[in-house]
C-alpha cells in the first residue's frame, strides 16, 4: 500500500516545495536591475492595491464572472439536449462537437479566434479583437466543453418521473423547468460555475492573444512582472493573491453545495 501511495507522495512534495517557494518569494524585497532579493517585506501586497494593478483584479473578477454567466446560459440547452434526446445520432453528434475543441490545443483555438474576430472572416458591426468583449467570447469558447460535460452529467441523473408527475398536475412545460428541472441540476450548474470561475480566474493565453496587450488579467501581469521587469517578488505576490482568491471561491461553493445536501 506505501508502494502505491508513494507517487502521490512525490507529487504533493513537489507541489508543496513549488508553493513554500511561492510564498517566500511573496514576502521578500525586490531589488529594481538585480535578480538577488532583500529582506522580508509586504510591499509586494501594498503593491497590488495601486490602482494600475488594482485595475487588473477588478477587470480580472468582472471577466471571470461575465464568462461563467454566459458560459451557463450558452451551455444548458447543449447540455439538456445531449442529456434528453432520445436520438443516439443527435447525441453522437453532439458529443463529438463538445468534444472536439479538446483535440485541438488553447493555441490554436485562440489564433482562430483572432482571424474570425479580426474581421478577416466576418466584418462586426463594433470592434471585438483586443476588447474585453473579444476576450470574453474566447473564454466562453473555451469554457463551454467543460461546462456541457457537467451539466449533461447532473441532468442524465434526474428522474424524469418528476418532471412527469409535475405535468400530469398542470404544470407547464417552462414552469416544469424552473420549479423541478433546474432545482435538481444545481449539482451541476454550481460545479461548472466554480470550475469556470476558477479556470478563468487563471486564463493567460486566450487575454493576451485576444486582448493584444490591451486586456489585463492576473496571469497577464504575473507574467510581465516575472519576465519583463525580473520583479519576481511582485508576480508571486500577485499569484499568492490570485491562489487566496480561488481558495474563498471553492470554500464558498462547498459550503453552498454541503448546504443543499441531504
Amino acid at each position: 500500500m506505501k508502494l502505491l501511495l508513494a507517487p502521490s507522495l512525490v507529487v504533493i512534495a513537489v507541489f508543496a516545495a513549488a508553493l513554500t517557494a511561492l510564498l517566500r518569494y511573496s514576502v521578500v524585497e525586490f531589488v529594481p536591475g538585480s535578480l538577488k532579493t532583500g529582506g522580508l517585506t509586504a510591499d509586494n501586497f501594498r503593491a497590488v492595491l495601486a490602482r494600475q494593478y488594482l485595475g487588473a483584479v477588478w477587470d480580472t473578477l468582472l471577466l471571470s464572472a461575465a464568462t461563467t454567466l454566459c458560459t451557463l446560459v450558452a451551455s444548458y440547452p447543449v447540455a439538456y439536449a445531449l442529456a434528453r434526446t432520445r436520438s443516439s445520432r443527435v447525441r453522437s453528434a453532439l458529443l463529438v462537437l463538445t468534444l472536439a475543441p479538446f483535440f485541438s490545443g488553447a493555441i490554436v483555438r485562440t489564433y482562430a479566434w483572432v482571424l474570425v474576430l479580426g474581421n478577416t472572416v466576418v466584418t462586426w458591426p463594433v470592434p471585438l479583437l483586443f476588447t474585453e468583449r473579444g476576450v470574453l467570447i474566447g473564454l466562453v469558447h473555451f469554457s463551454m466543453p467543460t461546462m456541457i460535460l457537467l451539466l449533461a452529467a447532473a441532468l442524465s441523473h434526474i428522474d424524469p418521473v418528476y418532471e412527469r408527475a409535475a405535468s400530469s398536475l398542470g404544470a407547464t412545460p417552462a414552469r416544469v423547468f424552473w420549479r423541478v428541472t433546474l432545482p435538481l441540476s444545481m449539482p451541476g450548474v454550481v460545479s461548472g460555475c466554480v470550475l469556470v470561475f476558477a479556470w478563468t480566474l487563471s486564463a493567460f493565453a486566450t487575454p493576451e492573444l485576444l486582448g493584444g496587450g490591451k486586456v489585463k488579467m492576473i496571469a497577464n501581469v504575473v507574467r510581465d512582472l516575472a519576465l519583463d521587469s525580473f520583479n519576481w517578488p511582485g508576480g508571486a505576490a500577485f499569484a499568492v493573491v490570485a491562489l487566496a482568491v480561488t481558495l474563498s471561491i471553492l470554500a464558498a461553493a462547498g459550503r453552498l453545495t454541503s448546504g443543499r445536501a441531504p
